[in-house]
């Protein structure tokens, strides 16, 4: 990225060139609001530019056909981030607030997401079979086109890879739009891409936007085939609705209200540090956050002291600081706005703990409610917050799981060996974990249920959302 007055100033890659705009936004980090640098804030004509050579690159190039030079441009991709892995994690760190630990998990999840889809690149799916004597049949998997991917801020790096290596290996030509709370992780990133020598010249572009003229575009536009999204369900359905005219495909991961279901005889030891992760890594500024545990009498006067001392206890700072247990919300203004939700709780519920505030550094909340139509559990928070809900058998521990409109994901602890299945089974989420929490895997789809999501993420489906299924049907004349 090129400098200006000693800061970094990142720009859009587009067509294999770097694109400035008129528009600059200032990168700032979340625990002091120091200026980081600057960023080309970019809009409609961006995404109409990067559309055309997302466009031009999958009808005119060879790229949607190549599978080995995706796959090669895949593990360019993935050996060039392990690269500058360490300067990707400060940046993190340092741009979206999260703690250095919380960066580097990220970042190194994100190389064997890219290896994965690569392998994936060359593997065939497809089917063929003489149907009757000299007629064939086959189905082919074929890229579906330009993919447009919508990345959200909180983890930018391996959401977006969760989208664009999927997209690349199937044979699309991506647009990316990302977010400019992390404009300087968008540059960096782009600044990588443009390193890959495998990589088709407009096959990937990105650029990067504070408003929100550039994705509409994106989801409106006739030349774009398939939209990944990942954020909230209320951005979801406008999409949908953006997206009708043109009937393109959507694969979205969209809100989440995770339950975290603790039985009696669940193991409080290993429970109460995961259950206080699940509410603060990333600052609750995830969607799969433990955002409502779930405690089943006999044991919830135990877990309610053992959670509160816990969360009491966790030391909030600057992402960049070592000392930082969990780091600050994206800004000022939404750590503002979690702090009002806990003030309004407070009319409706009990509220255990609740988080101190220092600018955009937020102490972690818990909040005792029995009403499971209040707001505080009907709503995703997207901040350190947590309800702390009694139930007292599985079918209740179930009813009041299921009682919201999301379904990203559950957890369950027991040391009972049937419950899991038992329960789980019942429980409307796209994933259950057992005795665990936020264990995902490159291999195996993920996805919401409800107004979680549309379309499935990771895993053989993961490329699916990508692609298109031909049939080709072929009659030989006969001996």
């Amino acid at each position: 990225m090129p400098t200006s007055r000693a800061l970094p100033h990142a720009r859009h890659y587009i067509d294999g060139q770097w694109h400035d705009s008129g528009s600059r936004g200032e990168s700032r980090t979340p625990a002091t609001n120091d200026l980081l640098g600057t960023f080309a804030d970019g809009g409609a004509e961006e995404a109409k530019s990067a559309v055309a050579a997302a466009r031009r690159a999958f009808d005119s190039t060879k790229w949607p056909r190549d599978r080995h030079r995706r796959a090669a441009a895949l593990h360019e991709l993935a050996d060039r981030l392990e690269n500058r892995s360490e300067e990707l994690i400060t940046l993190l760190a340092r741009e979206n607030g999260k703690v250095l630990s919380e960066a580097a998990l990220e970042v190194a999840g994100t190389i064997p997401k890219l290896r994965y889809y690569a392998a994936l690149a060359v593997t065939d799916h497809g089917r063929a079979a003489e149907v009757r004597p000299g007629h064939y049949s086959m189905t082919l998997r074929e890229a579906a086109g330009v993919a447009g991917v919508i990345v959200p801020w909180n983890s930018p790096v391996i959401l977006s890879a969760r989208s664009f290596a999927p997209a690349l290996a199937a044979g699309c030509t991506v647009v990316m739009k990302m977010p400019a709370q992390t404009g300087l992780v968008n540059g960096l990133l782009s600044e990588i891409i443009a390193d890959t020598p495998s990589l088709e010249p407009g096959a990937f572009n990105v650029f990067t936007e504070s408003g929100n003229t550039g994705a509409p575009e994106l989801v409106s536009s006739s030349d774009v085939d398939v939209i990944s999204y990942t954020g909230s369900t209320a951005v979801g359905r406008v999409i949908m609705e953006q997206a009708a005219p043109t009937l393109k495909a959507l694969s979205m991961e969209l809100g989440g209200k995770t339950p975290m279901l603790v039985f009696d005889d669940a193991d409080l030891d290993a429970a109460v540090p995961v259950l206080t992760k699940a509410i603060t890594t990333f600052a609750g500024q995830f969607c799969m956050t433990g955002s409502r545990v779930l405690a089943q009498r006999g044991v919830a006067d135990e877990l309610r002291r053992r959670l509160v001392a816990s969360l009491e206890t966790v030391q909030v700072g600057p992402g960049d600081d070592p000392a930082s247990e969990m780091g600050a919300m994206i800004d000022e203004s939404n750590a503002q706005r979690v702090e009002r939700i806990v003030t309004a709780a407070a009319d409706h519920a009990t509220v255990l703990v609740r988080g101190k505030r220092d600018r955009a550094l937020l102490g972690p909340s818990l909040i005792e409610v029995a009403d499971v139509s209040a707001p505080i559990v009907q709503r995703e928070v997207f901040g350190p917050v947590a309800t702390f809900e009694l139930f007292d058998s599985e079918a209740d521990a179930v009813t009041r799981a299921n009682a919201t409109e999301f379904g990203l994901a559950a957890s369950i602890w027991t040391r009972d060996v049937d419950r899991p299945l038992r329960v789980g089974r019942e429980l409307r989420a796209g994933t259950v974990w057992t005795n665990t929490w936020a264990m995902i895997y490159d291999q195996f789809e993920e996805g919401g249920f409800k107004q979680s999501g549309v379309g499935r993420l990771n895993g053989i489906r993961g490329i699916e959302e990508f692609q298109e299924t031909k049939h080709l049907v072929h009659v030989a004349p006969q001996l």
